[in-house]
């Protein structure tokens, strides 16, 4: 086999094993999410709302989040974004919640951001503080809109608003929360004890062992002084 050969071999293969890194680097899709993706039920918490730019050609200059009226949230807040406006709606809800000190009758029902852009290859996260998060649901969906606008000003508008319907994921889900408690690690036990006492024994053993090397450590230093005084 030729060097002129054998190099091609080489390349190629090389080239395969980079492919395979980049496309192992690079998420299948980028979607709108909310992060993190779990939080407590009842609990309160700060959330961010994670938009990508999957546009070679147009800046994400509008992002629109409905959050779940089924399911409402008593209290609702956006962090200030430099170069961003956030305008918050209120709507009065179709059942009232009850809250402490009384009832509920309206809440945040949408969050608009604009003002700002998102250019191709980047990502923004705009942040909400919301709570009391609901206890009688496992998931909440936060549908979303996001407006793309190009270098001659056209516009468009990506709906993340799929919900799951039990085969594969849609094309643009939308965001989702889930809400689980959260679990306490367990501790692990020093030594693990068998039916016969084993891990028992080795303890014992070990203990016998230190003292052993303890002792014969001090008869050593006893003689090396003996030996230093004469």
């Amino acid at each position: 086999m030729s060097f002129t050969h054998g190099a091609k071999r080489l390349l190629t293969g090389s080239g395969v094993v980079a492919a395979a890194i980049v496309a192992l680097a690079v998420p299948a899709s980028a979607h709108v999410t909310i992060n993190p993706s779990t939080a407590e039920p009842g609990g309160y918490g700060a959330f961010n709302i994670r938009v990508p730019n999957e546009e070679p050609d147009a800046d994400t200059t509008k992002v629109q989040l409905y959050l779940p009226t089924d399911h409402p949230i008593a209290s609702v807040s956006v962090q200030p974004l430099p170069g961003w406006t956030a305008e918050v709606t209120k709507s009065r809800l179709p059942k009232p919640i009850k809250v402490e000190g009384g009832e509920l009758t309206e809440a945040v029902t949408a969050i608009t951001w604009s003002g700002g852009k998102i250019e191709p290859g980047q990502f923004q996260q705009f942040w909400v503080s919301m709570g009391a998060l609901p206890t009688d649901t496992p998931k909440l969906y936060f549908k979303a809109l996001q407006t793309y606008t190009d270098h001659s000003g056209k516009t468009s508008v990506v709906r993340w608003i799929d919900l799951p319907t039990g085969g594969p994921e849609p094309e643009h889900p939308a965001p989702s929360l889930t809400l689980a408690k959260a679990t306490a690690p367990q501790a692990k036990p020093i030594v693990k004890k068998t039916e016969n006492g084993t891990g028992t024994a080795l303890g014992a053993a070990g203990l016998v062992a230190g003292l052993l090397a303890l002792g014969v450590a001090v008869v050593a230093l006893r003689r090396s002084g003996r030996s230093t005084g004469a």
